[in-house]
């Protein structure tokens, strides 16, 4: 909890002036039973209404500050607990953009919404509900303990009898319920998935006719988590009975032996009035103690979770320091070997060396699974390299800062990706300052303006979440015009023109050469076409290269390599 404080901040103020408020919102509190009981013996007793009226206004007065406290204090505390659980969603968020793909596989996507939303959330709530509690009963419980002693040490004692009854029951429901609470987020989590993956996949599961599957899959972790809820909550719920039960055990303690004391004579009704007030009170303070370490108990599952992503160690260290440039875009692997876990069986990369000049046009064609994807992400540092060297341009990858490795690196991804917005936003994420005649060239180089002029609004359409309002080969070409907006040194394609027909993929790679001739580029492919132009073609084999070449000595020389030519021409034919 110490820790997940910490992230206050300047939130900590509005912390400090709630609970100042609940301190002295409490002090007033207990100050009236105490008038009451003076009220009662001196100003009743005596029938001496100018002093009833005294006190009676004086309890008045403490009772309005107490009331003004007590809303001052709610509003500070609701403002410090919604301010740590923006802080914390904030460091949360600013971290996961640090990861590398090695530490995004140590979570899953529908963990971190939850750890983000849901977890934060109990977290936020804890603090701005639990705080004036928090606050108001240990002073309360002391204060009162103290006043009750003052009138009466012998009533008083009873409540030394009924304190550890209550903390051994405490502890009971809490070390039960503590470990469903964890597993009550982690249910969360599961849940999150299928729902992610049904959104996701909706149009799969819609033509494979599959709703009533996933319907039944959802039912299956609801559930779960309906059991796990209700288990831990049916718990959590003890505590109030508990309480209550030891609460009225007491008071009728008090109300007997304080009744025979008054019939002989050893104690006023005032003094039995203000005892049981300050027990009420002293009872009341245990009953909020034991709920804030209920919610406690639930937000320290939530908190162990959130820093579990705030202290992931960043797999791939940022040299932000170095000043080092990427001018021409020449790459060179030597004996790279790479694996995801640093305790895997196998590496997925096996001794891969080669080179590439600055502006060749390499092409990478293996068989399903041979890791030519992860091959290219050691060159912007996605992955990074177990053993071996990547370079760029002579120097190691890593004496570049990411983000300008990354900005000469651009990078079109196997699966597309655009974001809810107009295509012009989408095309700027290439280069936000990138003007109209930037665009058109970006456009007309992807094959863009094949299209472009068809659609409504041009560039200022509103594209659908994950443009879901464009075809696979449109997205595909905005794609690659958003990443040749960014004017990289090399630009990486893989398999990035599966969608578009072998007409159209012929004139951008065509226009790619010769427009862009100092650009680098890496293209992945699984069709024998759209490599074969390469200056340089690399043929992977489970992770081993296997030869490289240009497209006639391969075919020459490279079994596997002519085996894929042989089988898409007779797809072809």
């Amino acid at each position: 909890m110490k820790r997940i404080l910490s992230f206050m901040g300047k939130y900590r103020t509005y912390g400090i002036i709630a609970a100042l408020c609940v301190m002295g919102e409490a002090a007033c509190e207990l100050i009236v039973p105490f008038i009451m009981a003076d009220m009662v013996d001196v100003g009743v007793a005596n029938g001496d209404k100018p002093y009833i009226f005294q006190r009676g206004i004086l309890m008045a007065v403490f009772a309005v500050i107490a009331f003004l406290l007590g809303i001052t204090s709610a509003k500070f505390a609701a403002k410090c607990g919604q301010g740590l659980g923006a802080e914390l969603r904030k460091e949360e968020y600013r971290k996961l953009q640090g990861f590398s793909f090695g530490n995004m596989d140590h979570f899953q996507n529908s963990s971190l919404i939850t750890r983000l939303t849901s977890d934060i959330t109990t977290i936020q709530n804890s603090v701005s509900t639990g705080m004036r509690p928090a606050f108001r009963a240990p002073i309360m419980m002391f204060l009162a303990v103290g006043l009750a002693f003052s009138i009466s040490g012998k009533l008083a004692v009873i409540f030394l009898v009924a304190l550890p009854v209550l903390a051994v029951l405490l502890f009971t429901i809490i070390f039960h319920v503590r470990p469903l609470y964890s597993r009550m987020q982690g249910a969360i989590d599961l849940v999150n998935r299928i729902i992610q993956e049904n959104l996701t996949a909706i149009r799969v599961v819609k033509a494979y006719v599959r709703g009533d599957h996933e319907i039944e899959k959802f039912n299956e972790v609801n559930e779960n988590l309906q059991g796990i809820s209700e288990k831990a909550f049916r718990l959590a719920v003890l505590n109030m009975p508990v309480m209550q039960y030891v609460i009225y055990a007491t008071i009728l303690a008090i109300l007997w032996f304080g009744g025979n004391m008054i019939m002989v004579g050893g104690m006023k009704v005032g003094e039995l009035t203000g005892v049981l007030s300050y027990v009420m009170q002293i009872l009341n303070s245990l009953m909020m103690i034991s709920n804030v370490f209920m919610m406690m108990t639930r937000a320290l599952a939530s908190g162990r979770r959130v820093l579990e992503v705030i202290d992931e160690e960043p797999e791939i260290k940022d040299n932000r320091e170095s000043t080092a440039c990427v001018e021409k875009g020449g790459i060179v692997f030597d004996h790279v070997w790479f694996k995801y876990r640093k305790d895997a069986p196998e590496y997925v990369l096996s001794d891969i060396s080669f080179e590439i000049q600055p502006g060749q046009t390499v092409g990478i064609i293996g068989q399903t699974g041979s890791a030519k994807s992860t091959l290219v992400q050691l060159i912007p540092r996605l992955y990074e390299a177990t053993k071996g060297s990547v370079l760029v341009d002579g120097r190691e990858v890593g004496a570049y800062s990411l983000e300008h490795l990354r900005d000469a690196v651009a990078m079109v991804l196997q699966k597309n990706t655009l974001f809810s917005g107009t295509i012009r936003e989408n095309l700027k994420w290439g280069n936000p300052n990138a003007d109209e005649q930037e665009l058109d060239r970006a456009c007309r180089i992807a094959r863009v303006d094949e299209f472009l002029d068809r659609l409504p609004g041009g560039y200022d359409m509103e594209l659908g979440q994950g443009g879901s309002n464009v075809s696979g080969g449109q997205k595909q070409r905005l794609c690659i015009a958003r990443a040749i907006l960014k004017k990289p040194k090399v630009l990486i394609m893989d398999d990035s023109t599966s969608a578009v027909d072998t007409a159209t993929e012929a004139a951008i790679q065509k226009a790619l050469k010769e427009e862009l001739p100092d650009m680098t580029k890496i293209i992945i492919a699984q069709r024998i076409s759209s490599v074969e132009q390469a200056d340089k073609i690399l043929v992977l084999q489970d992770g081993h290269l296997l030869a490289s070449g240009t497209h006639q000595e391969l075919m020459e020389g490279c079994r596997l390599y002519r085996e894929i030519a042989w089988s898409q021409k007779r797809e072809v034919g």
